[in-house]
């Protein structure tokens, strides 16, 4: 039976500074993409992307012929957080600051740092450019947080803001923008006075549907957080206490 042989392992620390001198080099690289809105190009290496990441094994699929391809237009994509993404896929870290955590491109491990990232940041991330310019399906765990260290009432005004960018952008109403998220908006953790202001405000600038709204009242009607199953009563970690949450069944968690 042959013996198995000796392994060898080297410095993580070097082989990750050499791997991150390749980060955005266009000496060696085979694919460049504009990113953002200012255009900026930002060099890669395909073989790297495509062993690390599906999402960029579909997107770039197989080289063909010889040279440098069309770059990859990716407009809608903050250059900062491209650049992380591409760190972390490059060196399996990355530093993590509030105006580069808004893609992912289904990275598991990295959109869970990221959550993590803004969970303890909420308040400086929710005034970000970066917030205003995520993709519905990037807000979506953040809007289901039980972590989220903002008050209920800011995270409505961030989510209108947030659909207001998304309604100029796409030409398309606020409301139907708003419609794959909104339904995440913990609306009965609002004290009386602050949903009939949200009521108020929700005639004239539609956001948020109006049966959403008529859920929160029936929590404050029947003094009962399981008024309505499709009304979330759990208050998140940064959720302000009013006199009423003193009847909702669902406690922090």
């Amino acid at each position: 039976m042959e013996t198995p042989g000796l392994v060898v392992q080297g410095e993580a620390a070097s082989f990750s500074t050499a791997l991150r001198s390749l980060l955005n080099n266009p000496q060696y690289s085979d694919v460049c993409f504009v990113v953002g809105q200012e255009r900026q190009e930002v060099f890669a290496h395909r073989c790297l992307l495509a062993c690390r990441c599906n999402f960029f094994r579909g997107l770039l699929g197989p080289k063909l012929g010889p040279g440098m391809p069309s770059p990859v237009v990716l407009s809608t994509v903050p250059a900062e957080a491209f650049l992380a993404v591409l760190e972390f896929l490059y060196t399996n870290s990355v530093r993590l600051h509030r105006h580069s955590v808004a893609v992912t491109f289904g990275l598991g491990a990295l959109q869970e740092r990221c959550v993590a990232f803004i969970e303890a940041h909420s308040r400086e991330a929710l005034r970000t450019r970066g917030f205003l310019e995520l993709s519905a399906p990037a807000l979506l765990p953040l809007l289901r947080s039980d972590r989220l260290c903002v008050d209920e009432a800011e995270l409505v005004l961030a989510a209108r803001s947030w659909a207001r960018v998304g309604a100029a952008v796409l030409e398309r109403p606020v409301a139907e923008v708003a419609a794959p998220v909104v339904r995440e908006l913990r609306l009965a953790l609002l004290a009386p006075a602050e949903l009939s202001a949200l009521e108020e405000q929700n005639q004239r600038e539609p956001l948020i549907p109006v049966e959403q709204i008529v859920e929160a009242w029936k929590c404050h009607a029947l003094r009962r957080g399981d008024a309505s199953r499709g009304a979330p009563c759990r208050r998140r970690r940064g959720t302000l206490p009013r006199e009423h949450h003193g009847f909702l069944d669902l406690p922090l968690k």
